[in-house]
């Protein structure tokens, strides 16, 4: 199993188009890139924490490898706007890879520059180091309600 972090704006609607990925077995919402450990929906809401609303994925690179998680990154949000997505406006909507490793970074960098050069070196995603990751609590509750 691998795991990858992404930040494609609000988290929910990514977070059901990745579940139904051959190859994912778990998702997870959360916060990502932030100056803190821990934070609230309320606090990154205000813009001040640094983080971006992120899915994390639990997933089986015999399935599904790494690319191809990042080729669907691509597809399934827009990476020419600046910290938007949508109605929704924020740095905690911004398009971000973070990388666990040297081989998901390296990858990261290569998907970028393919996915810039089909839109005209318009792309602003970022690749970064996984940093401060936490689960949001909201989708804890949703998750209980579920059972």
């Amino acid at each position: 199993m691998e795991i990858a972090v992404l930040g494609l704006g609000c988290f929910w609607g990514p977070e059901i188009k990745f579940s139904k990925l051959e190859g994912v077995f778990k998702t997870e919402v959360g916060y990502c890139g932030g100056d803190s450990k821990t934070v609230t929906y309320k606090e990154v809401c205000t813009g001040n924490t640094n983080h971006a609303e992120v899915v994390k994925l639990d997933f089986d690179p015999k399935i599904v490898p790494y690319e191809k998680i990042l080729d669907f990154f691509f597809e399934i949000h827009d990476p020419t706007t600046l910290n938007s997505q949508g109605p929704d406006f924020g740095t905690q909507y911004r398009s971000e890879i973070f990388y666990l490793s040297d081989r998901q970074k390296e990858i990261a960098e290569n998907v970028i520059k393919k996915v810039n050069l089909k839109l005209s070196g318009n792309v602003v995603t970022k690749s970064s180091l996984l940093k401060n990751y936490c689960a949001a609590e909201e989708y804890h509750q949703r998750y209980l309600e579920k059972r």
